[in-house]
């Protein structure tokens, strides 16, 4: 069977799956409640926004960069499903300060010397829980799973997590800050039950000592993961993927805010769609390349993703503001240009999801298992550093005046070069196979 569902009645695959689903339920409850909540209640500024918003992308994907390599290391040299207990909880302990943050927010005290400053530790140290936890959800896979199933568990995986992101993003959105409190500490202690039921995943290789120096030791990992130039080219593409999916996160939340002239609710529906297309694309790829990890389709699908951006951009041009005030959700789809606006989201998200989780199989297939976690490892810390640099740019933008809707241009011209990447890929798939 080609879709593997049956893997989700295997204590083999569905604690992991289930932990998975309650990590980035729990990242996106998080997260999209502390932005939306500081861009809609605190500041009141398109440029202080759109800073804020890069500002806080940036702190959570700073770890990654920075402690990638030795998560790699103990992923592939310790228990796997050890590490994710350990790993799961830390997290009640985050989420427990983060928590704290958002009521001290919620209740107007010490917003700016502590409240914030909370949210923001609480945030970074979710980036480093995600960052030991990231290569051990791929790279278990082949050591749990048949050779022929690694591809549809990828994909489930992948669209698990979306559907995740999209409940977690709901709820953001809908609930009070005070509730999204509560409900990250709940889901952070549910996670940790769950990952106890994850099975035994012991070190397949040699135990080597463990590189502490985080400089010294990820540019040792990338340079020995770029060995095979496929693995190469698919950390690259992933990482330009990455890199536009950061810049478009960061602008969601102004965008709506100050271009569309639509409340907090309409921008958690916008991650919404995005989460819900990624999860359509993730499935409809396994299903067309039938269970073959093959690059074939990556090149036309970041294409017509770049397209899909382009349109979003224009129809975000020819929006015409409401001067009434913000607008809910009936009255955002009421709106004439909502409908095309909406379909253009959803197709940079089924096309994002297509380009993407083959390139993932591709980091987990084509390499030793011995080294899985440290290839997963490495795409991290190029994925980290391009989204940084995304970050760090879209921040650039805002500090110098350029409206938040040119940002889509820089969007769509990366797609691009993500086009090109996967061309490369498909070409060097096609000369290994001859």
């Amino acid at each position: 069977m080609t879709v593997s569902t049956h893997m989700l009645r295997r204590r083999r695959f569905l604690p992991l799956f289930i932990t998975q689903l309650l990590n980035a339920f729990n990242d996106n409850l998080y997260k999209t409640a502390m932005v939306l909540f500081v861009v809609y209640s605190i500041y009141n500024s398109e440029e202080a926004e759109g800073m804020f918003s890069a500002v806080a992308s940036g702190v959570f994907i700073l770890p990654f960069f920075l402690f990638s390599a030795l998560a790699g290391q103990l992923a592939d040299m310790r228990d796997k499903a050890r590490i994710i207990r350990i790993v799961k909880a830390c997290e009640i302990g985050i989420m427990c300060t983060g928590g704290i943050g958002l009521v001290l927010a919620w209740q107007d005290i010490a917003v700016h010397a502590v409240a914030i400053p909370l949210l923001m530790v609480a945030l970074f140290a979710m980036g480093v829980h995600s960052t030991f936890f990231g290569p051990i959800k791929y790279a278990i896979l082949p050591q749990h799973l048949h050779e022929h199933e690694v591809l549809a568990g990828t994909g489930l995986v992948e669209a698990g997590t979306y559907i995740a992101i999209l409940f977690g993003t709901i709820l953001a959105g809908w609930i009070p800050v005070e509730a999204a409190a509560a409900g990250v500490i709940v889901t952070a202690i549910l996670g940790y039950v769950v990952a106890r039921q994850v099975p035994d995943a012991p070190a397949q290789g040699a135990v080597e000592p463990l590189d502490f120096h985080f400089v010294r030791s990820s540019i040792a990992l990338v340079r020995n993961t770029s060995h095979d130039r496929r693995v190469f080219l698919a950390i690259m593409a992933i990482s330009f993927f990455w890199t536009i999916g950061a810049v478009l996160f960061i602008q969601f939340p102004p965008l709506a805010k100050n271009v569309l002239t639509a409340s907090k609710e309409v921008a958690s529906l916008f991650l919404v769609i995005f989460s819900i297309g990624v999860a359509i694309g993730s499935v409809s790829v396994n299903a067309l390349l039938k269970g073959t990890v093959s690059a074939r389709y990556s090149p036309l699908s970041v294409i017509a993703m770049g397209l899909f951006v382009l349109g979003f951009y224009l129809v975000c041009q020819a929006w015409i503001p409401d001067p009434t005030g913000l607008l809910d959700v009936p009255e955002f789809i009421a709106h004439p240009m909502a409908v095309p606006l909406l379909l253009c989201l959803l197709g940079i998200a089924v096309a994002g999801g297509m380009f993407v989780v083959p390139l993932y199989a591709f980091l987990t297939t084509f390499v030793p298992k011995t080294q899985t976690a440290r290839t997963i490892a490495a795409n991290n810390i190029v994925n980290s550093g391009a989204m940084v640099l995304g970050s760090l740019l879209a921040t650039g933008l805002s500090a110098v005046g350029l409206d938040i809707i040119h940002h889509l241009l820089l969007s769509a011209a990366m797609c691009l070069v993500s086009a090109y990447l996967g061309l490369l890929l498909l070409r060097a798939e096609r000369a290994a196979q001859r």
